[in-house]
């Protein structure tokens, strides 16, 4: 995979670019899409309510992401159940399709920084006790220097992003074996 097939699909499956996802709907202004993937070794109902843990805090690099305050390395009921309105990230929560998948669109206040942004993240379940985590966004073409602000945004998120979904992946699999342990 290139840089540019980095920046904007990073590690996600041809099939996983070509689904269709919620947040395909949400913006009516010219998009590019993006979609990162990774391989949860948990059950998918494990890794959905680590993902939800994202309504709470970034779980990327949490000193710049999270003004230094560290994201929960502990499920927490804040973010047990959400629903349609909640924030989630820099957007607001559109769908929701518990144990699925979770999609939005950005906040009017994130939108005049990043610009128009829709995105959903899911939980692919795989064989056993493995899972998917898919995160598909298309990022909005506002302005004159839309396209570079665009190019600039999808650069820094797939840098944030990984973190994010590797963090993720390593709190659910390892609660994942602390069950088996149990």
């Amino acid at each position: 995979m290139g840089f540019r097939s980095w920046v904007w699909f990073g590690n996600s499956t041809p099939d996983e670019r070509a689904a269709e996802y919620p947040c395909d709907q949400y913006l009516e202004v010219p998009a590019r899409k993006m979609v990162r993937a990774i391989t949860v070794k948990a059950n998918p109902d494990l890794t959905f309510r680590w993902l939800c843990q994202l309504a709470v805090a970034p779980y990327s690099y949490d000193l710049m992401d999270n003004f230094g305050r560290p994201s929960p390395r502990e499920l927490t009921t804040a973010a047990a159940d959400l629903k349609v309105g909640d924030e989630f990230l820099i957007t607001r929560i559109r769908e929701i399709e518990p144990g699925r998948q979770i999609s939005g669109r950005a906040e009017p206040k994130a939108e005049k920084v990043f610009g128009p942004v829709a995105l959903t993240y899911a939980v692919v379940p795989m064989d056993g006790e493995c899972s998917r985590i898919v995160v598909k966004g298309w990022l909005g073409k506002r302005g004159p220097l839309g396209g570079v602000m665009r190019a600039f945004l999808a650069f820094g998120d797939a840098i944030m992003m990984r973190k994010q979904l590797t963090t993720l992946r390593d709190l659910a699999e390892r609660d994942q074996l602390r069950a088996r342990s149990a």
